[in-house]
C-alpha cells in the first residue's frame, strides 16, 4: 500500500505504527448548513481510502468528529460563530441546527453508500477533554491568556510550525493568512480557548478556569478528541487541502505541543477542491448543490459515487450536470451488466490462460488501488473485465471483488434498482406525494383498490413509484421532478 503525505509532498510505503491496526481520523462537517457536493465527493474518497486499506487487511479504526461548537467564520479567531448564524439564518436554535444537519449528513453518507465511522464525535460532548488538552499546553509554557479575548498558543515555542505547510514564517504577515487580533505575540499564534464577550450572550458556552462564560477554539477539538479515540500517535489523517495552511497545522503544533510526541500524524492525506461548472461552489452563483438535487433530477446517488471515481482524490474535480448524466447511462450500463452476469448460470472449468487472465486484472486493478488509489485507472480495468471473454459467473464474482473498494454496490443490486434507491426519509418528498401515500394507504386497507389505483396513477405523476413490500408502502422516484413537484 501506497499513499500521497501531505507532510513530505511524496508518496511513500504505508508503514502504520501497529499492524494490521490502523487509525485513521477524517476532519467531519461543521454542522451548520446543508452537506454539499463538495462533502460528499471528500467523504466519498474517504470511504474508498477506508475500503481499500481493509481489503489489503488492514483493521481500520475510523474516528470522525462533528463540529457542532466553535468554529468562527473565519479561519483565524474572529467573526461570527457559524452555528449562531445557522441559527439565525434559519430560525432555530444552535442545538437544532447541529442536529438538523448531523442528520442530514449521514442521511447524504448513506445515499452515497458510505460506511459509517466507528466513532462519531461530537464536540459538545468532549469540552472536558478540549479543557484538558488547553490547560496543559497552558502548564506545559506553550499558551498565553488574552485578557477579555482568549486563550493562546505561542507558535514561537515550536521549532518547526508550519512544517505541514511548508509556511514561510519570516515572510507571514497578519491580514493575508489570518486576522489581526489585539494582543497576539505572533501573527500565526492562534486561539485554543475564547472568552464570550460582553453583550454576545452567546448560546453555547461553558465554564473554565479563565472565565465563567467561554468556549472552545476551532483547531482544539479534532486534536483532544483523536488522541483520545487513537492515543497520542496514529497512522492517517484526512481533510479537504484548505485545512492544510491553518487548520491541520496548527493541529499538529497543540498536539505535539501537548504530548511530547512526534509524528502526531504518520500519514496526511488531503482531497482536492471540487468546482461546478469550473465556478467555486456558492449559494450567490445558484450553482450549490446537494444530495437533494442529485435525487430530484432522477439521478442514482450511485452515478455521483462513479463520477467522483472518474478523478483522482488529489486532482481538482469540475461538476457538471452533463457528466453526470453521462455517469447516469454509464451506471445503469453497468449496472444491467452486472445483473445479466449474476443471472447467467452455469460454472465452468477454466483453462490456465482464462484463471491466469482473472488473476491478472485482479492484479491490477488493486495495484492501482493501493497505489495512491488511482481510481480512473481501477474503472479501466473494471470495464475490460466487462468485456472480457472469461465466464460471466466469474466476471460477477471479480466485479463483486473489485466493488468492495469502490462502493457501487454491485452485489446488492435487485432488478428493478438501476434507476434510483428507494426513498427512506419520506419527508424529503413533497407533502403532495406524501398526502397521495397516505390516502393509497387508507384505501387499500378499506380494500378500495380503484382508489388504490388512481392515487398510485397520480404518484406516478409527480414521478414516484409505489412498491409494496412487507413493510408496507415504499417509494422510489421514476423520473425528474421541478422543484414543485411536477
Amino acid at each position: 500500500m501506497k499513499l500521497y503525505n501531505t507532510m513530505s509532498r511524496s508518496i511513500e510505503e504505508f508503514n502504520p505504527i501497529a499492524p494490521p491496526a490502523v487509525g485513521l481520523y477524517a476532519c467531519g462537517l461543521t454542522v451548520y448548513d446543508y452537506t454539499h457536493l463538495g462533502h460528499l465527493r471528500k467523504y466519498t474518497m474517504d470511504d474508498v481510502l477506508i475500503r481499500t486499506l481493509r481489503h489489503a487487511g488492514y483493521k481500520v479504526q475510523f474516528v470522525q468528529n462533528v463540529t457542532d461548537v466553535g468554529h468562527l467564520s473565519s479561519d483565524a479567531d474572529t467573526g461570527e460563530d457559524k452555528l449562531e448564524k445557522g441559527a439565525k439564518k434559519y430560525g432555530k436554535s444552535v442545538w437544532d441546527i447541529a442536529r438538523e444537519f448531523e442528520a442530514y449528513f449521514f442521511r447524504s453518507m448513506d445515499l452515497m453508500g458510505n460506511a459509517r465511522p466507528d466513532v462519531s464525535c461530537r464536540a459538545t460532548e468532549h469540552i472536558q477533554q478540549q479543557l484538558d488538552m488547553v490547560i496543559e499546553l497552558e502548564k506545559k509554557g506553550f499558551a498565553y491568556v488574552i485578557e477579555g479575548d482568549g486563550v493562546y498558543f505561542d507558535t514561537s515555542k515550536v521549532d518547526d510550525y508550519g512544517k505541514l505547510a511548508h509556511l514561510d514564517l519570516e515572510h507571514l504577515q497578519e491580514g493575508a493568512r489570518v486576522e489581526r487580533v489585539e494582543g497576539k505575540r505572533n501573527p500565526t499564534d492562534f486561539a485554543l480557548w475564547k472568552f464570550e464577550r460582553p453583550g454576545e450572550n452567546r448560546a453555547m458556552v461553558w465554564e473554565s478556569p479563565w472565565a465563567k462564560r467561554s468556549f472552545p477554539g476551532w483547531h482544539i477539538e479534532c486534536s483532544a478528541m483523536a488522541i483520545h479515540y487513537l492515543g497520542d500517535q496514529f497512522d492517517i489523517h484526512t481533510g479537504g487541502i484548505d485545512h492544510i495552511p491553518v487548520h491541520h497545522t496548527n493541529e499538529i503544533a497543540q498536539a505535539e505541543a501537548a504530548t511530547g510526541q512526534k509524528p502526531f500524524v504518520r500519514y496526511w492525506v488531503h482531497h482536492n477542491f471540487l468546482r461546478v461548472d469550473g465556478e467555486k461552489m456558492s449559494k450567490s452563483l445558484g450553482n450549490f448543490y446537494t444530495i437533494d438535487d442529485i435525487l430530484k433530477r432522477g439521478i442514482n446517488p450511485k452515478a455521483l459515487r462513479l463520477l467522483f471515481l472518474t478523478t483522482h482524490y488529489r486532482s481538482e474535480m469540475n461538476f457538471t450536470w452533463e457528466a453526470l448524466e453521462g455517469s447516469q447511462k454509464a451506471w445503469q450500463k453497468l449496472a444491467k451488466m452486472v445483473l445479466q452476469f449474476r443471472a447467467e448460470e452455469g460454472r465452468t472449468v477454466l483453462s490456465q490462460e482464462k484463471l491466469d487472465k482473472i488473476d491478472e486484472y485482479r492484479k491490477r486493478f488493486f495495484g492501482f488501488m493501493e497505489d495512491d488509489l488511482k481510481t480512473p485507472e481501477a474503472l479501466t480495468v473494471l470495464y475490460e473485465v466487462v468485456k472480457s471473454n472469461i465466464p460471466s459467473s466469474d466476471k460477477y464474482d471479480l466485479l463483486g471483488e473489485f466493488d468492495e473498494v469502490l462502493g457501487l454496490g454491485f452485489r446488492q443490486l435487485q432488478e428493478t434498482a438501476t434507476e434510483m434507491p428507494i426513498i427512506t426519509d419520506l419527508s424529503t418528498v413533497p407533502a403532495e406525494a406524501q398526502q397521495l401515500l397516505a390516502q393509497r394507504k387508507t384505501a387499500r386497507e378499506q380494500k378500495d383498490w380503484a382508489s388504490s389505483d388512481k392515487f398510485r396513477d397520480e404518484l406516478v405523476k409527480l414521478g414516484y413509484e409505489v412498491i409494496d413490500g412487507p413493510t408496507g408502502q415504499q417509494l422510489r422516484q421514476i423520473h425528474p421532478v421541478s422543484e414543485t413537484g411536477q
